[in-house]
């Protein structure tokens, strides 16, 4: 009996997906699976069936997931996704070709129909590095997935460290652990879902063999990722405030923050240090620098964005300003630094003569805070020619977890004229939901991609797509971390409106 024709199309049109892909792939409006089909029994020993509802981001190597994450976010707008090299998330980070395409159904659902094809030759792919590993741990921590994290110390020998070394480490940890540099001679090991790290002991012989040091000169030691009894927030900010650590002063700084009690003793760590803090923040000592903001096409100054400069002493040696924002939200005191930055940078815009705004950045953190909401807007309310002059960068240092109470901070200050920047755009996941749920007049795009779209096609596409997605919610973009005159061709020719970076002017005073 002849089949029916709709029967032969399907068929025929599943035979066409499988003759170019290994894994098929359908996500909803909601951002899960909603169907697979393919060898996934083959790459991850799962059934397709068992892939249901889960983020499909976690297909994906670690190393990979921001990038993937990204393509995702762009992918409604454009449409259509070419084929896109990524690796995979099985243990031998398989290279794959990605496809996609962006359909409406009959029931007026929006799905993504992704395609997963082998690739022949190993594409030129970034290695991972120490914010890849961080979002990774950070995810874990969220999923309450009991990881170790190992941290690895090549100590004196750091000098040492070659790409010889480096891919040595790779191969002695194992594809299925994410190895990242996080600064010379320093690097994070986190194992693979599922997965366990390596035996420490024998690759801590096999790097000092390698490098011809002696027994325990290379440090390794692992942190849990477990928060102890602390919120996830409170977590994932002790766990970058013990990284900021160890990449200052290494193993001996893992053991001062407080490490060897797990993140709670990081916490208890930092505590200690609340008063001082406090009275840091509360006695400004500290200054702004200010860096340019260009128009790329006529190089014409637009704005400045205030930088955070801290007085000699008042830290620990090593410890800048970035140490200094991480440990203010360990210990919750986020708001009144923001606050007091905000006060500086209206004053400087007030003090300026020729019209020129000022940008501050204030944290997710206090965003979403009402407290933080109704101070700010009494500063703004005591000097208006300064709350005129001023704009706000929303950064992403903690992810945002209460997006309604944000928008309504972000809102309220747009209504009055302040204009709204989303940082850091394509760093991480979240600020595509932030440019969905905040109302943004600029957009920067993290400084990782302005870099690597200079030799990859990939990362220039991304770029080019993050300007068409911004120019669609009435946002400008900015480009960060231009030193050459090739970056500024390069996103220039990409649509990018603004560029900062020391190509147009280190920061300084006004």
């Amino acid at each position: 009996m002849p089949q029916p024709r709709s029967f032969i199309d399907r068929e025929r049109f599943v035979a066409f997906a499988f003759a170019a892909a290994d894994l098929l792939v359908e996500v909803g409006g909601d951002g899960r699976i909603g169907f697979a089909a393919g060898a996934f029994r083959a790459r991850f020993g799962q059934t397709p069936e068992s892939l249901i509802g889960s983020d499909p981001v976690r297909l994906i190597a670690p190393e990979d997931r921001a990038a993937f994450a990204t393509a995702l976010a762009l992918l409604p707008g454009r449409g259509r996704l070419a084929p896109t090299a990524f690796r995979l998330a099985d243990a031998e980070r398989t290279p794959f070709a990605i496809s996609g395409l962006h359909i409406m159904s009959a029931d007026t659902q929006a799905r993504l129909c992704l395609c997963f094809s082998p690739l022949p030759a190993p594409p030129d792919l970034r290695p991972a590095d120490g914010p890849a590993l961080l979002r990774e741990a950070e995810q874990r921590q969220r999923a309450g997935e009991a990881d170790r994290l190992a941290l690895v110390d090549l100590g004196t020998a750091c000098s040492a460290a070659t790409e010889t070394l480096e891919r040595a480490l790779r191969e002695e940890a194992g594809a299925a652990v994410l190895t990242a540099e996080l600064a010379p001679g320093r690097y994070g090991l986190l194992p693979g879902e599922g997965q366990k790290l390596p035996e420490l002991g024998a690759l801590a012989r096999r790097l000092e063999e390698l490098l011809g040091t002696e027994a325990g000169s290379v440090a390794i030691t692992t942190i849990p990722l477990a928060g102890d009894g602390l919120t996830p927030a409170q977590a994932a900010r002790a766990l970058r405030h013990g990284l900021a650590t160890f990449v200052r002063l290494g193993a001996n700084g893992i053991r001062s923050a407080g490490f060897e009690d797990g993140l709670s003793g990081v916490v208890a760590k930092v505590t200690e240090r609340a008063g001082v803090l406090r009275r840091i923040i509360a006695g400004h000592r500290f200054r702004l620098d200010y860096q340019p903001i260009v128009h790329l096409a006529t190089r014409r100054l637009h704005h400045h964005e205030a930088l955070l400069r801290l007085e000699p002493g008042v830290l620990a040696p090593g410890e800048g300003p970035q140490e200094f924002v991480s440990l203010a939200e360990t210990i919750g005191l986020t708001e009144d630094l923001d606050l007091a930055v905000a006060a500086m940078a209206m004053a400087a815009a007030s003090a300026i003569p020729d019209g020129r705004h000022i940008a501050f950045n204030i944290s997710g953190l206090s965003a979403q805070s009402a407290s933080f909401r109704h101070r700010l807007n009494v500063l703004l309310n005591r000097d208006p020619h300064g709350a005129r002059r001023v704009m706000v960068e929303l950064t992403e240092s903690v992810e945002i977890e209460d997006e309604a109470a944000a928008s309504v901070t972000l809102r309220g200050l747009r209504d009055r004229g302040v204009p709204i920047c989303i940082d850091d755009f394509g760093a991480g996941a979240a600020a595509f939901r932030y440019l969905k749920s905040f109302p943004a007049d600029f957009v920067k795009v993290d400084g990782s991609y302005v870099q690597a779209a200079l030799t990859s096609e990939r990362d220039r596409s991304f770029v080019a797509a993050m300007v068409d997605l911004s120019l669609a919610v009435g946002a400008q973009v900015v480009a960060e971390r231009i030193e050459t005159e090739e970056a500024a061709r390069v996103m220039q020719d990409l649509g990018v409106h603004f560029g900062q970076g020391w190509l147009f002017g280190k920061p300084g005073p006004l």
